[in-house]
């Protein structure tokens, strides 16, 4: 039931929205300038999605092992068992969806912490993985780090590389 929660809200933000109306967007109807990007339909954020705040060398650093790019913002040991993913959206989907995916977290990993970035933040760890979800105006972010063997082995490791993973981010 949990994970129908955050679907059923943002279909029915899109429903009041005007979904699908003549002249409309997925989000509403366009503005006077018949631009959908800027008027979603409800006033609630940016809509703007941000590109990959990271480049394999920046990616590379800020883990502390070498990654390689394997596309779409996802990052790789090269050996096929440790990641680190960034998932962008926009400010107003992260909006919708944060307090779901706070809940998520706090039924999967062992230990989450609200965290000073952005609007709304958190940081989530356990042994073997971490997650980092950040909502502010230049857009909404999920970093999830797993398998890193180095950081599951060392005593705050996920939490650490996910703090400057978040310093990182162009907020």
């Amino acid at each position: 039931m949990r994970r129908l929660v955050a679907p059923l809200v943002l279909a029915a933000l899109l429903a009041l929205a005007g979904c699908g109306g003549p002249g409309g967007s997925a989000l509403g109807s366009a503005d006077a300038d018949g631009d959908p990007a800027t008027d979603i339909g409800f006033d609630i954020g940016n809509a703007e999605v941000p590109e990959c705040p990271f480049t394999e060398a920046q990616a590379t650093q800020l883990v502390g092992e070498p990654l390689v790019d394997e596309g779409n913002c996802l990052f790789g040991d090269g050996k096929g068992v440790a990641s680190l993913s960034v998932t962008m959206a926009s400010e107003t989907a992260g909006l919708v969806t944060y307090d779901y995916q706070r809940e998520q977290a706090d039924s999967v990993y062992d230990q989450v912490t609200d965290i000073d970035a952005g609007d709304q933040a958190y940081l989530a760890v356990k042994d073997i993985a971490g997650e980092a979800v950040v909502v502010s105006p230049s857009g909404s972010y999920t970093i999830t780090l797993s398998s890193f063997e180095r950081l599951g082995d060392t005593p705050g490791g996920y939490e650490q590389v996910l703090r400057g993973l978040v310093d990182a981010l162009p907020l």
